[in-house]
């Protein structure tokens, strides 16, 4: 698959408006709508603090995941926030993102940043 067809979402604001309301609202559209072949939600920094906590937002990247959002955290921050363990539990991909991140933007992935 060509980059033409892959998006990031790097989500980094623990606004839990803005995470319901723009960020999953547009990640589920953008699978159940096919407006992407290839969509991956980077649960980044404070975000990923609201994730272990809010159900809600649990429950939106639950409805993200079973429409083929793939969705991974980054290890550094998970850990620094002791939240790696819950969110291994709610199915999410934990793994350095740093290197793969450089390596999307040199590679013209398209990154929505939030």
């Amino acid at each position: 698959m060509d980059n033409l067809n892959k998006l990031y979402i790097l989500w980094t604001n623990a606004d839990p408006i803005t995470s319901e309301k723009m960020v999953l609202m547009y990640a589920i559209n953008a699978k159940i709508n096919n407006w992407w072949e290839d969509l991956t939600l980077i649960v980044w920094g404070s975000t990923q603090k609201l994730v272990a906590d809010n159900e809600m937002i649990q429950e939106k990247l639950r409805q993200a995941m079973h429409v083929g959002v793939k969705v991974s955290a980054c290890v550094a921050c998970a850990d620094q926030l002791g939240v790696s363990d819950k969110l291994r539990e709610l199915g999410i991909e934990v793994k350095g993102w740093g290197l793969s991140l450089t390596e999307a933007l040199k590679d013209g992935v398209k990154i929505l940043t939030i």
